[in-house]
């Protein structure tokens, strides 16, 4: 297990998370491609706020179960509780400063969100 931090564009937002980061996951819904994001998952024991509480603001829609984070200054999305498991924390790992995904060895599985129910009866991330 390894520790990485990561933060917003401005920096304000600061987190670190531990975790063996070997998968990440493409979505197509329209909110991930629209921010671009690589979701990680882990645990809410292996994420730590860092700084910068007071600057996130919280975006949500459809079934509101979603918790869509993101700086109010920059408008970077670090981090979100998602749908499929909302206690846990889905990292954006493009916000992880100490992780280069050009040369990762990792794995990148593609997850269909534009058909979430019939997907995510298909998401295996272990």
């Amino acid at each position: 297990m390894k520790t990485y931090r990561g933060s917003c564009h401005c920096g304000q937002v600061k987190f670190e998370i531990e975790t063996n980061l070997k998968i990440v996951v493409a979505c197509n819904c329209s909110i991930c491609t629209k921010k671009g994001v690589l979701h990680h998952r882990v645990a809410p024991e292996r994420f730590r706020l860092l700084s910068g509480g007071d600057s996130l603001s919280l975006y949500r829609f459809d079934s509101k179960v979603a918790k869509h984070w993101f700086c109010k200054h920059c408008g970077i999305h670090p981090f979100s509780n998602p749908r499929a498991a909302p206690k846990m924390y889905s990292i954006n790992v493009r916000c992880l400063d100490d992780f280069d995904l050009e040369i990762a060895d990792i794995e990148i599985r593609k997850f269909n969100g534009r058909n979430w129910e019939e997907a995510i009866k298909l998401l295996k991330l272990d």
